[in-house]
């Protein structure tokens, strides 16, 4: 995940945010891991799409792939904490269906403070 996150570092650099950047990186690795673990085929890409709102007082985070399926939380084990990271970091997440594939998405209001252990999303799906 270097590449998406080196992209969204610089596009928050070049955007003047700063609030929240941790959880934003964050959140982009674990949907792109997932995407390049679960979503896409041998060989495939994702699309990764960073979308300020609210005169940049928050950003969405999307990542298409063309994997069938629903990503759905589970019960931490060795792995498979990615969307529930995303669930305690974001405000909200979701999923879209595609043809092909699907948008995993999540937002983020940068002008709170950083999630906490205890930060629960506002809402999600």
């Amino acid at each position: 995940m270097p590449a998406a996150r080196a992209f969204t570092f610089r596009a928050l650099a070049d955007w003047g945010v700063r609030g929240r950047a941790d959880d934003v990186l964050l959140c982009v690795s674990e949907l792109a891991t997932n995407a390049l673990l679960h979503g896409v085929p041998p060989g495939r890409g994702f699309l990764l799409r960073l979308l300020p709102y609210g005169d940049r007082a928050g950003l969405r985070i999307e990542v298409h792939d063309s994997g069938d399926g629903v990503p759905a939380l589970r019960e931490p084990d060795e792995g498979g904490r990615g969307l529930l990271l995303v669930s305690v970091l974001a405000d909200k997440w979701g999923v879209e269906d595609r043809v092909p594939g699907k948008i995993v998405w999540c937002e983020l209001e940068l002008t709170r403070g950083r999630a906490t252990a205890g930060t629960r999303p506002r809402e999600r799906p």
